[in-house]
């Protein structure tokens, strides 16, 4: 594993959780891709900043309380471009009360450049506000 990508998938982790806007923008490309189960879009950083306070609210409300980083598999593409393969467990307080987990995946592409990494693509493999209601609504 390069200790780069596993520094910087750490720093995402650690700007998510504590919700650090600057430190989250500071890991996309000014504009990147974003693809999920149903479409592909185009996204600018900046409105992308502006939409993350909404999507950390309304997965709190869904009862989600943690996300953190799995695993990582990376593998260079070329000198510039990396795939990496990421997998997060999410924690979420369930209806019943008790805590759930559940492993989310997503495949990024790195762009590297002056030593530093940024996000020019992400998947995410399913859609978490739908597969968070799901799993709140089980019953163990």
């Amino acid at each position: 594993m390069d200790p780069l990508v596993q520094a910087f998938f750490e720093s995402y982790e650690i700007a998510n959780s504590s919700s650090d806007l600057t430190a989250i923008g500071d890991l996309y490309a000014e504009t990147f891709l974003f693809a999920g189960p149903s479409a592909v879009r185009s996204v600018r950083r900046d409105d992308f900043l502006k939409v993350i306070p909404k999507m950390k609210t309304q997965f709190t409300s869904l009862g989600l309380t943690e996300s953190r980083l799995s695993s990582v598999e990376a593998a260079n593409l070329d000198s510039r471009y990396i795939l990496a393969k990421v997998q997060w467990t999410i924690t979420l307080r369930t209806v019943e009360g008790p805590f759930n987990h559940f492993d989310a995946f997503a495949t990024y592409v790195l762009q590297h450049c002056d030593g530093k990494l940024s996000i020019i693509f992400q998947l995410d493999h399913q859609d978490l506000a739908a597969v968070i209601h799901d799993k709140r609504h089980m019953h163990p």
